[in-house]
């Protein structure tokens, strides 16, 4: 027999001049039991005769771990903050559930291993640089360098080394003394940017619009982030606006299938503007909380596809002018040092006012982050390390700053 133990994600903030009235206060953070007679299982609809695609049942089988939905508030209206995972677990009855503290230190964990390939391959560049007895200029030099190599930044790097040169360190310095004193000053850089997802509930739907270049995971992201918002009462519509590729839209609809949202589509190679709008009308009719709207990727250089991004967004301000609310773009980590190029350019054209930082699981090129934030200064709300739903976390400065260094929690 087992039980399942979900963790909550949301923290409701009333609105000024507003009244908000639920029927259960909800905590953050809280691991609660769910009775059995609340749970309710969503039935698989689709043909089992047909779906033969080992790709497509694969992310069916990680959809199903997560399909169970949470009824413990009722949102109405006001400011929803997405502040920790959804997770499910079936776990043993006699076993007791992980506290907060545990589950943090798991994730941690799970986070030092995700950007392991980052934090050895700076712990090799810097594996010499111990030998130096003293910190002299040319020695501090050598530091910088390896720390702008390992994708941290200019300004990340001269942080660090300045702080070096300012402390006394007259027996040499120990490798845990500079990991301290990078993990430290990295988080300096982190902390303003590592900013939870608020979603405004005052005017509904809140739209959120996934934008980016191909192949950064921008459905994926859609769909494990409608998981978590509809494991946390609200209701969701999707809109397959990436209007290209028949896999994206086919994706969509079975991430709809497990979370119980909407989809809306149309035909492949419609006008993806005109999707957005029915779109709108359509989550609005319904009273969607959150319509989240897939993008086609498109390369940062290529004019008449940022032309259509732009023609996406008037359109959606004809319905509402503060529409799309949250603009969120997705970077590879892979990319490395393009992914600022990026950054620059749809933060012109879409005005991206988020990021989630996929893949860093598979990169030693994580340090990417760390300059993103430090010169744009954008919230960066979730980063992914590996395909499951619990695999997008909410981003913490200090988690980050520790794992990418190798440094223990």
């Amino acid at each position: 027999m087992t039980q399942s133990f979900i963790k909550k994600i949301f923290s409701f903030r009333k609105p000024k001049k507003q009244t908000i009235k639920q029927k259960q206060a909800p905590v953050p953070y809280e691991t609660y039991t769910a009775d059995p007679a609340e749970q309710t299982t969503k039935n698989n609809h689709t043909s089992t005769s047909e779906n033969t695609n080992i790709e497509r049942e694969k992310l069916r089988e990680t959809l199903t771990q997560n399909s169970e939905k949470s009824s413990s508030f009722e949102p109405l209206s006001g400011k929803v903050i997405v502040a920790d995972t959804i997770k499910e677990k079936k776990i043993e009855e006699h076993l007791p559930p992980l506290s907060i503290e545990q589950k943090e230190v798991v994730w941690f964990e799970r986070l030092k291993k995700g950007l392991s390939l980052s934090s050895q391959q700076l712990s090799d560049s810097l594996g010499a640089f111990f030998i130096k007895k003293k910190l002299d200029e040319n020695t501090l030099q050598e530091l910088e360098n390896i720390l702008i190599q390992a994708d941290l930044g200019v300004e990340t790097a001269i942080r660090i080394t300045d702080t070096l040169a300012s402390s006394r360190y007259e027996k040499g310095l120990s490798p845990d003394d500079l990991y301290t004193i990078m993990a430290d000053e990295i988080k300096k850089v982190l902390e303003p940017v590592a900013i939870p997802l608020e979603l405004d509930l005052s005017h509904k739907p809140h739209v959120i619009l996934l934008v980016g270049v191909n192949g950064t995971g921008k459905t994926t992201t859609i769909g494990k982030l409608a998981a978590k918002l509809a494991e946390g009462g609200l209701k969701i519509t999707l809109a397959a606006g990436d209007t290209f590729r028949a896999a994206a839209i086919e994706q969509l609809h079975i991430w709809g299938e497990r979370t119980g949202a909407n989809v809306i589509s149309t035909k492949l190679g419609a006008d993806a503007a005109s999707l957005a709008f029915d779109a709108y009308e359509k989550a609005k009719k319904e009273k969607s909380d959150v319509l989240i709207i897939d993008t086609a990727g498109r390369l940062q250089n290529k004019s008449e596809l940022m032309d259509e991004l732009a023609k996406i967004i008037r359109v959606l301000k004809k319905h509402n002018p503060q529409a799309p609310h949250t603009v969120l773009q997705t970077l590879d980590a892979t990319t490395g040092q393009n992914a600022l190029n990026q950054v620059d350019i749809f933060h012109n054209v879409a005005g991206v006012n988020g990021l989630v930082m996929t893949k860093l699981d598979g990169t030693a090129r994580g340090g990417i982050l760390v300059a993103i934030a430090n010169k744009y200064k954008l919230p960066v709300y979730f980063i992914g390390i590996g395909e499951k739903i619990e695999d997008l976390e909410p981003f913490s400065a200090s988690d980050f700053s520790k794992a990418i260094v190798g440094k223990s929690s």
